[in-house]
Parts: structure tokens; sequence; C-alpha cells
């Protein structure tokens, strides 16, 4: 048997790695400027922790929203736990890294989207193809709320309108 190099893993801990020194940063310093995240993850991720019925309202995936309100930011090296605001009740989530499937900034058009055998199979990709795949893309501008004195809910979007 021979050794190979696992590109697809190396660049996957790689760009987890940048969001997690991106978290970092927000935690040590805050969100500047008109930053704000679309991080969308897998709910069903074992060590993925949300409240039951935000589970049974999103059984596969969430996407949640990191810009106005947001509380108890703590980021570790397997992934961040954070307290977001659904409705008028504050609910803490912890998100690993590895359950992260988007991670978008709209405000300077940056996004990350991890995908998996069973994403590549469902587009139709030959199951031979060397897995799996990190990809940068830019992601379209969305129109930033500019009030910041204002506290707003968490949002949970469709991230539809990013991909392809």
């Amino acid at each position: 048997m021979s050794r190979t190099i696992d590109y697809g893993n190396l660049m996957h801990e790689a760009m987890r790695g940048l969001i997690r020194k991106v978290l970092i940063d927000v935690c040590e310093n805050g969100l500047p400027g008109e930053h704000h995240f679309f991080i969308t993850f897998d709910t069903s991720h074992p060590d993925a922790e949300l409240a039951d019925w935000l589970f049974d309202r999103y059984p596969g995936e969430m996407t949640v929203v990191m810009q106005h309100w947001y509380d108890n930011l703590d980021v570790t090296d397997e992934g961040f736990s954070v307290t977001l605001n659904f409705g008028d009740a504050p609910e803490p989530l912890y998100i690993p890294y590895d359950a992260i499937k988007t991670f978008v900034d709209p405000s300077v058009e940056f996004g990350l989207r991890f995908e998996t055998q069973s994403d590549e199979d469902d587009e139709g990709v030959e199951p031979t193809q060397s897995l799996p795949v990190t990809k940068a893309a830019p992601a379209p501008v969305q129109e930033a709320d500019t009030a910041e004195d204002s506290p707003k809910d968490a949002e949970i979007v469709s991230l539809d309108s990013f991909r392809k």
C-alpha cells in the first residue's frame, strides 16, 4: 500500500484553523466594522450542543448569525460556544469546528463551504474523487444593518442565495 498526501483533510484543518483565529480575535476585540458571520452547522453532530427545541426545529442543519448581539463567546481548539438570542430567549450553543458546513462574512464577500462525500454524491460527482474538498469562494454582499446601538435577535437564514 502506498502512502498519499491527504490534501482534502489538510485543507479542512487549515480552513477551520482560520475560523478559529477569526473567532479568537472577535472574542478578544469584538466584531470590527460591518463584519458579521453566517455559520451553518450540522445540528446532529455528536459534539454539537443546542437546546432541544432548536434541534427539533432544525434536525439536520442550522444557520446562525453573529452580528449585533452575542454573548459568552468562548473559543477552544475543538470548537466554540456562544449565546445567541432567539426571539428574546438567550440560548447557549456549542459548535465544533468539524460540524461547520459554511462560514460566510458577507461584509467582505468571504465564504467557506466544507463539502463531504455525501454532499458531492448528491451533486453527481464520481465517488472516486479525492475528498473532502474545501471551497473558498466569494459570497454576495448582503445589506448590513448599520444601527449598532440596537440589539438584534439571532437570525436563522437559508444560505441558498450564497450557493452557486
